[in-house]
């Protein structure tokens, strides 16, 4: 899966859960600032991003996912590591 792509399915979920439009999310764009995402919303966009990608974060890289950015790269980098075990 290419990063863009990861990149559209990320701002897809934040959008289905905090309620934004797509358009109004970018990869700079701060979850809880500028979407008022909370721990509850935070959860759920950690759940359905497990569950899209098949993959699982620890809780305690949740609070530090502040932006589209930080979590396009934490996935990459736990797509990454899927890989080379699969």
């Amino acid at each position: 899966m290419s990063e863009n792509s990861v990149e559209k399915e990320i701002i897809s979920i934040v959008s289905d859960i905090s309620g934004f439009d797509t358009e109004e999310i970018t990869p700079d764009t701060n979850l809880q600032k500028e979407l008022e995402i909370d721990s509850i919303k935070a959860i759920e966009i950690t759940v359905a991003i497990e569950k899209k990608f098949k993959i699982s974060i620890r809780d305690e890289d949740v609070p530090n996912i502040t932006t589209v950015k930080q979590a396009l790269k934490l996935i990459n980098d736990l797509l990454n590591k899927k890989d080379a075990t699969d």
